[in-house]
């Protein structure tokens, strides 16, 4: 079947809320993600493998739902008509026709350039954490967690979990700041309880507070870092065989740039910009979870609930969630101020310092230019396979540029699939 009445992409929280309000009251309902397993990052692994029982619950109503159409490993490559987008699959491809469409792309770690990071056992916090739950080896090895965020303890407990040695977990953000979000955990009891296992499962791992990587020292692999502890003047070694290191989220917002969604750039990330129900600026299209902003599983599953029940004209019951997700979203906000990057954090490249790692451009090409289409032209920065989307994220930062637009296709895609 390739006609939908709702058409969902993405099967993280979000995605899967929005599906299952969608199946909930008659809809046929198409659910795309790129992975071979739903769940997203959150949920990786699948759905009926959590402790969150949410997630077995929607997963067990979903796949029992005759209206349900499920595509994993299926990428989105571009619209060639509205209401119509072209996908691919391993193996094949088609044009998927629908009447409302949902967007539930997530989000993914923003990573800043420093000296060494581009050396074999340096990843991002949540890239080792993917890894790790789909069965990398990382017992016995020695593992720094750095970064900002409450994914960081998250990433910790995993890899702790699999059998990793935490050295420690470097955090950006100065105490009072800390002091200043927990506290405003009472607001929401249930990531009080979370902290508090969290906790229990890092017991005896050293937190650095107010504290980053400086730079990471190896021959021909990592071997170990450097740390900037808080106002100290020299830098403190640790040894360590990987660095995990992740900056916050960025929302994927490609799909519904491409889409002609309007798009709002503040807080250092850009974002999709909906109404009450979750719907933008393009007629039949809504957008829940990170893509309107992040902001953790709870606001993601709010937001899909709302986007799905709206999509199926049920605007009574979707209102009855505002209050849920306005919960949320001052959660979020705290998130926000309170994990906000130190300047610090900018200076830490060097002239030599690759900062686009698809083509090898280095801080010092592009810091004279002016502009993201300046550096492309020039340096080809941004060109690679990711397409900027590592490197997008860091020039943001380091240079205030922003893309000017998506190319097409929005993935990687085989010349069969894109000609008729």
């Amino acid at each position: 079947m390739s006609r939908y009445d709702v058409l969902v992409i993405g099967a993280g929280p979000a995605g899967l809320a929005a599906a299952h309000a969608a199946v909930a009251h008659g809809a046929q309902v198409g659910l795309v993600d790129d992975n071979p397993l739903a769940g997203g990052q959150i949920w990786r692994g699948g759905p009926e493998q959590q402790q969150d029982q949410r997630a077995q619950r929607m997963w067990s109503d979903l796949r029992a739902a005759p209206n349900l159409t499920y595509l994993p490993q299926t990428r989105v490559l571009y619209a060639p008509a509205p209401q119509q987008l072209q996908v691919q699959t391993p193996s094949s491809s088609a044009t998927l026709h629908y009447e409302k469409l949902i967007l539930a792309t997530g989000a993914r770690e923003r990573l800043l350039p420093f000296p060494g990071w581009t050396l074999p056992g340096v990843t991002g916090a949540g890239g080792l954490q993917a890894l790790a739950k789909g069965g990398y080896p990382v017992q016995g090895k020695r593992v720094v967690v750095a970064g900002s965020g409450p994914l960081l303890l998250a990433v910790a407990a995993t890899l702790r979990a699999k059998g990793a040695e935490i050295v420690a977990i470097i955090e950006q953000a100065a105490l009072p700041a800390l002091a200043r979000f927990g506290f405003g955990l009472l607001a929401t009891p249930s990531k009080i309880t979370q902290s508090l296992q969290l906790a229990a499962q890092l017991k005896g791992v050293p937190y650095l507070r107010g504290s980053h990587v400086h730079s990471a020292l190896g021959d021909g692999t990592l071997q170990s870092i450097l740390v900037q502890r808080g106002g100290a003047r020299e830098l403190e070694a640790l040894q360590c065989d990987y660095l995990a290191c992740g900056y916050g989220l960025l929302p994927n917002v490609e799909l519904a740039q491409a889409l002609g969604c309007v798009t709002a750039s503040n807080n250092r990330q850009t974002t999709v910009l909906v109404d009450d129900d979750q719907l933008t600026s393009v007629f039949g299209v809504y957008c829940a979870g990170e893509g309107t902003g992040v902001g953790g599983v709870d606001l993601a599953l709010a937001e899909g609930r709302i986007a799905g029940l709206a999509a199926t004209r049920q605007l009574t019951a979707a209102r009855q969630l505002y209050p849920e997700r306005a919960r949320w979203k001052k959660f979020a906000a705290r998130l926000e101020r309170a994990f906000a990057l130190r300047p610090e954090l900018l200076k830490l490249a060097g002239d030599d310092t690759i900062v686009c790692r698809c083509e090898d451009v280095c801080h010092s090409e592009l810091r004279t230019h002016t502009s993201w289409r300046s550096a492309k032209l020039q340096t080809r920065c941004g060109m690679g396979p990711c397409q900027g989307r590592i490197c997008g994220g860091a020039t943001e930062l380091l240079y205030g540029w922003r893309p000017d637009a998506v190319r097409m296709p929005i993935s990687p895609a085989r010349i069969a699939s894109i000609i008729d």
